[in-house]
């Protein structure tokens, strides 16, 4: 048997031992049988270490370049190990079984993030409600600079970000129906009473319209009913640009009132450890908040409670909330495309300037701080500003929620208030008070836009409008309808 030197991987090693041409370590022969009397001091102990067990300068064998292990040829597979010791017996897993692993595919019932991705973010259809964010269980998806979802961490496949997404596969037609029967999906719905009315007060002036939301909120926090309303804040770094904020006062209330023009990731920001210092000493279990939103918005939190689910970081204010107060709504716009493309670039109007924006009568009009009207021009004259999947949402008036608040169908400076559900009602009772009030100046009007809004959206959806249908879509189906990629994830890698 060949005498092996300890630390010398190729002393010893006999012309039989050579790994061949192909292995790419050089080593023949020759060079073997030269170490092996080079790399021996006359004590039997290696070379490169003294007397004293010092190591002195090592010299290495320069890789060889331009080669590969062969795996091609007979006898080369790469579950055979290059050099073992004589004797010795390795058990290496076989090559096939990582080519096998390879070839599985996943299974029916998981969806991805990466779905997500590839059917409503990449393809600009993502309205930026958050609700994939509040749905993850595993806490994967975080809010990007760009204002849109992201994965933050692995995802696992649990399909939730998926199913709960009203542009992916949450069928928000279905939520209607569940929400409210059948009077739901026809018209305007079936509301229990509607009314024009204004805040009594004079702090409502930097309010929208007549301060009506305001006026509920702060009424809800003085009975003791919320414990904070989840609303929208101006950025203090980007003016007009609009960021969640949880209102526990009615000074924070009125400092906040207003609205703004583009979305605030609301059911992504619905996390206790964001908002304990503004609710200290408060058990999770005991808190009630309220939250105004979007149609879309609200049909994702509704969706939510409905549901018994593993829940993330969003478990306990999603079930925390108890009111929620939807604005009028036919578009949303992207902050950059509005605020800084179609304002500042193209019409000279810059944020400074603005003291306040509303869509109304299909128009945009835009104010200066002293009150004067800047522009009032076509709403579709800022159509590149929008979110594009907001012109598949047929929901004007927030079919889904308690309370709906906006501006058609009352006269200026007075708010359209629809009543839905009996806890809407509880919501208006507490605000009476505070408010002037009459019929609903216009319900015609109300219903008009609501059917110009479900036209619209008729026009832009690619799949089939289907109250009755399940509430979740497949992605397999979403994908045949949207031309979409199938399992992304695997084209990924």
């Amino acid at each position: 048997m060949t005498k092996r030197t300890p630390g010398i991987p190729n002393a010893g090693r006999t012309e039989s031992d050579s790994c061949g041409d192909d292995c790419g370590c050089s080593s023949g022969a020759e060079s073997s049988a030269s170490s092996a009397s080079a790399d021996v001091r006359a004590d039997g102990g290696a070379v490169n270490v003294d007397e004293n067990g010092q190591l002195n300068d090592l010299e290495f064998t320069e890789p060889s370049t331009g080669k590969s292990q062969d795996v091609d040829s007979p006898g080369a597979e790469p579950d055979k190990r290059v050099g073992v010791p004589e004797g010795v017996d390795l058990d290496t897993p076989e090559y096939s079984i990582r080519s096998e692993m390879n070839d599985i595919d996943t299974p029916d019932d998981k969806t991805w993030f990466m779905e997500l991705d590839e059917a409503v973010i990449d393809a600009d259809r993502c309205i930026q409600c958050g609700t994939c964010v509040a749905a993850c269980p595993s806490d994967s998806i975080g809010v990007g600079d760009d204002g849109k979802p992201e994965l933050v961490k692995m995802c696992t496949g649990c399909s939730m970000c998926w199913d709960f997404c009203p542009r992916g596969g949450m069928r928000y037609e279905r939520q209607w129906k569940i929400t409210g029967g059948e009077d739901n999906v026809s018209g305007a719905g079936d509301p229990i009473t509607e009314f024009t009315a204004q805040v009594r007060d004079d702090w409502h002036e930097n309010a929208q319209d007549g301060g009506v939301v305001t006026a509920v909120l702060s009424s809800l926090l003085d009975e003791g009913e919320i414990d904070g309303a989840l609303v929208a804040t101006e950025s203090e770094e980007d003016p007009w640009k609009a960021e969640s904020f949880l209102a526990t006062s009615h000074e924070d209330l009125v400092e906040n009132a207003g609205s703004f023009y583009n979305q605030t990731m609301a059911l992504g920001n619905l996390s206790l450890d964001q908002w304990e210092h503004k609710l200290p000493e408060k058990d999770p279990e005991d808190l009630n908040l309220a939250l105004v939103g979007t149609p879309c918005e609200i049909e994702g939190i509704r969706a939510l409670e409905d549901f018994d689910w593993s829940k993330g970081a969003q478990t306990a204010l999603v079930e925390a909330v108890e009111y929620r107060i939807s604005l009028m709504c036919t578009k949303n716009f992207n902050y950059e495309r509005l605020i800084g493309e179609q304002l500042a670039e193209k019409r000279d109007i810059y944020p400074e300037d603005i003291g306040k924006m509303d869509v109304i009568e299909g128009e945009m009009r835009v104010y200066g701080t002293d009150g004067e009207q800047i522009i009032a021009e076509d709403v579709g004259e800022f159509h590149d500003a929008t979110l594009k999947g907001c012109d598949e949402c047929a929901d004007f008036t927030g079919m889904t929620s308690d309370i709906t608040v906006g501006s058609v169908g009352s006269a200026d400076g007075h708010s359209s208030v629809i009543v839905r559900t009996e806890q809407g009602m509880k919501a208006w009772e507490a605000a009476e008070h505070a408010l002037e009030h009459r019929d609903l100046d216009s319900r015609k009007a109300v219903g008009k836009l609501q059917g110009w809004d479900k036209k619209k959206a008729f026009e832009a959806l690619e799949r089939p409008f289907d109250p009755d249908a399940p509430r979740f879509i497949d992605y397999t189906d979403h994908a045949e309808y949207y031309g979409t990629q199938v399992a992304p994830h695997d084209k990924g890698h």
